[in-house]
């Protein structure tokens, strides 16, 4: 059997009953620094080009990212080229810090430095692996061999920057595939590096990588806090967190090592990294968002961060993606459009958003509510209502919207597919506004004394027929005419009306809902007034049953 769970291992825990990062809320969001252009593009198919990358930059600089780690100017010279552009043509903004990868080799960090020279400020970013697996396999060294790695690429970079005085230097050091390394060793590596960086007063960043998920999100937190609380001058450091998805918990790492510690996050927009992908900077800027704390990013327009990022990745965004994808704020459940639209008209009596089923409001980016319903078979009343709302200004009585959702719903059945707005109109049109008996008030006269008298000419497609009848009212008048002319009984069960638009020329909507020969009859109208409506909509109801054109 090759399916067999007995070939791994449980990762490693720590014994730290007094962590101290549950306890630990968020009240402000990281630095963040993307890795699209370095990370996130040695893991595409196709690298991008110099143009796309450009793109890249342009979106980022709108997001207001101040830290981007642009390439790795030493291992391909389509990287080098693209860094030297950057400075080159003063694409890079005063207030935003490029930052580079190398490897700790002496001649690649030569290279780099090569590549920012001219740069106003720049972060040199070292690595090498210090976890086991690599360490036998790959080094074929003990941990002083990748110890001596470390410190002497951290002496390199430290040597070769004073060669080029005119740039504001930070130094960041990675111990690569900390997430699998004893957490010890990797602050006996980190500590070796800050002190050979120590004595220059450069900025030092420690950057944190879970190279590979290979724990559930609390224990990275747990390697987190305890590696802050154990190694020497934390203050003069930040401390930087670079997870990936292995096991789809990267967001839920990253967030877990701010409670842990951390002050800075890289990542890629949308996730996009090797294997599972990267952390994914937009879902947890706006999982802060979600809670009222400025992510300090201008995510507002969605949908050009995920057309220019699919554009310059070529990969497709998955409809569900969190914030992000085109389905995410839309409802298909019955039960779940009736509770939307029920919160969205309801009067909020404080500034705080509070929609069920929503947890931010689509507009904030860019998303019109036009997505947020969407009708198919699963929809019920609530959908329908809501659309009807927005789209014509109807106020459907409950009656009214049990009796259209079945009509949709069943649509939806035949066609097996998504009903549209436009579809959803034409059908309400089709079977109350517009319905095929051809009946039309042509004109009526009502006077008042103790009852209404009514006279109404209609029109029908066997000609014009006159009637008339009196009631408590227009609608009670109009049943009884009909009634006394075919000799079938009409009872009003139900009826309500709204203006659909305000001013002189205003219009009106009427609802009737009719009993005749034990069927129930729901009728709709729109006209220049609320009686003129009215009739109509009785009109509309009545005219659906057979008998009652007889007297046409």
């Amino acid at each position: 059997m090759s399916y067999d769970h007995r070939k791994y291992r449980p990762a490693p825990t720590i014994n730290m009953p007094d962590r101290q990062w549950p306890n630990q809320v968020m009240t402000k969001a990281p630095l963040w620094c993307a890795v699209d252009l370095r990370d996130g593009n040695q893991a595409l198919v196709e690298p991008m080009t110099v143009a796309q990358k450009l793109q890249m930059w342009d979106l980022m600089m709108r997001i207001g990212f101040k830290h981007v780690e642009v390439g790795f100017p030493a291992a391909s010279q389509p990287d080098f080229d693209f860094v030297r552009e950057l400075i080159d043509k003063n694409l890079i903004p005063e207030d935003v810090t490029i930052q580079v990868l190398v490897q700790a080799r002496e001649d690649l960090i030569a290279r780099t430095y090569q590549a920012l020279e001219g740069s106003r400020q720049a972060i040199v970013h070292v690595y090498n692996s210090v976890n086991p697996t690599q360490r036998q396999y790959v080094f074929n060294t003990d941990k002083d061999g990748v110890k001596a790695i470390a410190v002497q690429g951290a002496r390199w970079v430290r040597e070769y920057s004073k060669r080029y005085p005119h740039t504001e230097w930070s130094f960041q050091y990675s111990p690569e595939s900390f997430s699998s390394t004893e957490v010890d060793f990797a602050v006996e590596v980190c500590d070796a590096v800050i002190d050979e960086w120590r004595e220059t007063g450069r900025p030092m960043i420690i950057n944190l990588p879970a190279t590979v998920e290979v724990s559930t999100p609390n224990v990275f937190a747990d390697q987190v806090e305890w590696f802050c609380r154990n190694m020497r001058g934390r203050k003069d450091v930040s401390i930087s967190i670079h997870t990936h998805n292995d096991r789809g918990c990267g967001v839920a790492a990253a967030e877990l090592a701010v409670l842990a510690g951390a002050d800075r996050i890289e990542g890629t927009l949308l996730g996009n990294g090797e294997r599972t992908g990267n952390m994914d900077i937009v879902t947890m800027a706006m999982n802060l968002y979600s809670q009222g704390i400025d992510p300090e990013l201008d995510l507002s327009d969605m949908d050009a961060i995920v057309s220019t990022v699919s554009a310059c990745t070529q990969i497709a965004l998955h409809p569900r993606h969190p914030y992000a994808g085109e389905l995410v704020y839309t409802a298909f459940s019955g039960s779940h459009q009736d509770a939307i639209r029920k919160s969205l008209v309801a009067e909020k009596p404080d500034r705080y958003w509070d929609v069920a089923y929503l947890p931010i409001d689509p507009a904030d980016l860019g998303r019109s509510y036009e997505a947020v319903i969407r009708i198919n078979s699963q929809s019920g009343k609530g959908g329908v209502t809501y659309l009807l709302e927005r789209d014509l200004g109807l106020q459907l009585p409950r009656w009214l919207q049990i009796d259209f959702s079945r009509r949709v719903q069943a649509e939806a059945e035949a066609s097996s597919s998504e009903i549209s707005p436009d579809q959803i109109r034409s059908l309400f049109e089709r079977h109350y506004l517009q319905p095929a008996h051809g009946y039309q008030v042509k004109r009526f006269q009502l006077d008042q004394d103790q009852q209404e008298s009514l006279r109404v000419e209609l029109q029908t497609p066997n000609g014009a027929v006159h009637i008339a009848g009196e009631g408590e009212g227009a609608i009670t008048a109009l049943a009884n005419a009909w009634e006394r002319e075919t000799g079938i009984r009409i009872d009003v069960l139900d009826y309500s009306e709204h203006a659909l638009t305000e001013g002189t020329e205003s219009r009106a909507a009427a609802y009737i809902l009719l009993a005749v020969e034990g069927q129930r009859m729901c009728g709709v109208a729109i006209g220049r007034d609320v009686v003129n409506a009215s009739l109509q909509a009785v009109i509309n109801a009545a005219a659906q049953v057979p008998s009652l054109r007889k007297i046409a």
